[in-house]
């Protein structure tokens, strides 16, 4: 039963709230039923799934497989109700609360809430690079959507996340590139008579779980019925050489303030790998080079001057 969580505790007011809206619009009984079920002596414990705790020496590798293991023991949620309500424009402190809430009641989740829950157990590794992906898929005259947390250390490229499909979650760091790994996600859609239509890219998440930034969903937007294949390949790498821009050495995303002096002080880099894309107009959408605002330089140039 979905009304309690795995240790036979009654879930926050909010969540509550949520499930009774929902039920009562399928089961006239439904508050009633699951009191009785609440009230149950009889019922088995279900276990709840411990979240890792890691060794300073604990390899990297290692960690994102047990981080994975608790979300696949979190198993993903076929109840038809959102236990957990993500709002992606919520600063980071906010999903972090809200994570956490996660682990408290140990209920089953989607995809969206693997991603955040990801993002806060993976928050103290700080040599590892976190940033969103999200796919559409088309299959049988219907659209879908998916969305996994992509990963880099080293330079090899992974993802976290929970899916219907076990090969539409987990993989480990062991791309090369992240064209590898978005193909490899394409050819597992494929087996499953799927085709993918678009993939959307995210910028790197901040280490910092008290950050009121927000996370940068949609930093690339690739529409594979406008690319060839090579175009696509091509723009995939270009995004994976725009985040190691802007990051550094997996520190997380810079200060504005940084921010604004890098791209001053660099006039070698040029348009095709701007720094910021930060607000939605600033969005690449399917590979398309943005042009350079002629405006901007004089601007930060006289900011530079203030300093």
């Amino acid at each position: 039963p979905f009304f309690v969580n795995r240790g036979g505790l009654p879930v926050d007011e909010p969540t509550w709230e949520r499930m009774w809206r929902h039920v009562g619009r399928i089961h006239p009984e439904g508050e009633r039923v699951a009191q009785r079920i609440r009230g149950a002596a009889d019922l088995p414990k279900i276990p709840i799934p411990s979240v890792p705790v890691f060794q300073p020496s604990t390899p990297i590798p290692e960690r994102l497989e047990a981080v994975q293991r608790y979300i696949r023991e979190l198993q993903y949620n076929h109840t038809g109700t959102q236990f957990f309500e993500i709002k992606k424009s919520r600063p980071l402190t906010g999903l972090m609360d809200l994570a956490k809430e996660m682990t408290k009641e140990a209920l089953p989740i989607k995809c969206l809430e693997a991603v955040i829950l990801g993002i806060y157990l993976t928050n103290n590794m700080t040599t590892l690079d976190r940033f969103p992906i999200s796919f559409k898929t088309h299959f049988s005259g219907n659209y879908f959507r998916h969305i996994v947390l992509g990963v880099n250390f080293g330079g090899r490229y992974g993802a976290l996340g929970i899916s219907r499909r076990e090969e539409l979650m987990y993989k480990a760091p062991v791309f090369r590139t992240l064209s590898e790994l978005i193909f490899d996600f394409e050819e597992a859609y494929r087996r499953c008579w799927h085709t993918l239509k678009k993939v959307k890219l995210g910028h790197c998440v901040s280490h910092d779980p008290h950050s009121v930034e927000q996370i940068e969903w949609k930093h690339s937007v690739l529409d594979l019925d406008k690319l060839t294949r090579e175009d696509f390949r091509k723009e995939l790498e270009r995004h994976a050489r725009d985040m190691r821009l802007k990051i550094g050495k997996g520190t997380g995303p810079p200060s504005p303030t940084k921010d604004r002096k890098k791209d001053v002080s660099s006039p070698q880099r040029g348009q095709a790998s701007p720094h910021r894309r930060n607000s939605r107009g600033d969005r690449r959408p399917s590979g398309e080079k943005k042009p350079a605002d002629s405006k901007a330089m004089p601007d930060l140039n006289g900011y530079q001057i203030r300093v």
